[in-house]
């Protein structure tokens, strides 16, 4: 096969399974990124997530984490719901990614299929397949493989689907036909910066996490800061307030076809509930969903910041 048809047939394949988006980029060192990720961090920017800075090299360099290496694979995964009830004023908000399953299990699940179409059709390819948690700058590379550009939010925008979109990173010694990136189309629009109500976004495609809402709600396991507490806008696990301004989003968005996220999806969190629940019926409820990441003790922390 030549390089067409292997890159034909990993995106039908990839399609089969349910990606709404798929890119092709080579695996090559991120020099300009690697300039920018350094002073981000530097800055302090990162907040308490010191793996950005102790998994570095290998954000930057792929080969590191696979030496045979050539190209990354990124796969958007459509999780927009809109929301069907009202939130109480007893009850704290969830961002519309966790209203379903984990999506770490959800995409996991896909890359087992595809993980075992690669052992089968291209028997000797070495490839490593990564969820958000791996030493990887999944948005870099989403970017380099013409999933969309980084809006002003720090969220890839795709011209047909919006932000609203996981993404999957392949690893692969595998080759492709590449493609290319796509124009930054974001303008001179700043809803996203204007809309933040804590002013995390701190410049263009800069976010600074200690002041963002979904870092200290999820990442941060400690008390959320003085200065942030009655700013949350009722949320107590993430934020969608860039995604949901964006005139992108407003204008494209589309209702996910996984079942996974689209079934029983739990859009907010009663307060009584949280604070009557043990830790036992906690695990129980939500064992299946990214709240759990939290923890019950947290929540309660995120209720208490919002001045419920």
């Amino acid at each position: 096969m030549n390089l067409s048809e292997i890159t034909q047939i990993v995106r039908k394949k990839a399609y089969e399974l349910g990606f709404e988006l798929v890119g092709f980029s080579s695996a090559a060192f991120l020099k300009d990124e690697s300039e920018k990720l350094k002073l981000w961090l530097n800055r302090g920017y990162a907040a308490t997530m010191h793996w950005l800075e102790r998994t570095f090299d290998k954000r930057v360099n792929p080969k590191l984490i696979l030496p045979e290496a050539k190209s990354i694979i990124s796969l958007g995964l459509n999780y927009y719901q809109k929301s069907k009830t009202k939130i109480k004023s007893n009850e704290g908000k969830v961002s519309i990614y966790a209203w379903g399953k984990d999506y770490h299990k959800v995409i996991e699940n896909k890359f087992k299929h595809l993980e075992k179409f690669f052992k089968d059709t291209f028997f000797d390819s070495k490839n490593k397949f990564y969820v958000d948690y791996g030493p990887t700058m999944d948005k870099v590379w989403a970017v380099h493989g013409g999933l969309g550009w980084l809006g002003k939010h720090t969220n890839v925008i795709n011209s047909h689907i919006g932000s609203w979109f996981f993404i999957g990173t392949v690893i692969t010694s595998l080759e492709f036909v590449y493609d290319e990136p796509v124009s930054d189309l974001c303008g001179n629009c700043r809803i996203c910066i204007d809309a933040c109500p804590t002013g995390a976004i701190v410049d263009e495609y800069v976010l600074d996490a200690n002041l963002c809402i979904s870092y200290q709600t999820i990442e941060n396991k400690d008390d959320i800061p003085e200065s942030l507490k009655g700013k949350l806008s009722s949320y107590v696990f993430g934020c969608d307030i860039c995604q949901e301004v964006c005139p992108w989003n407003i204008k494209l968005q589309t209702e996910t076809a996984e079942m996974d996220f689209a079934s029983n999806p739990i859009e907010s969190i009663s307060k009584e509930e949280i604070f009557q629940m043990n830790e036992k019926d906690f695990i129980e409820k939500y064992k299946t969903r990214p709240l759990l990441r939290a923890g019950l003790e947290k929540l309660k922390l995120n209720f208490l910041a919002n001045r419920m």
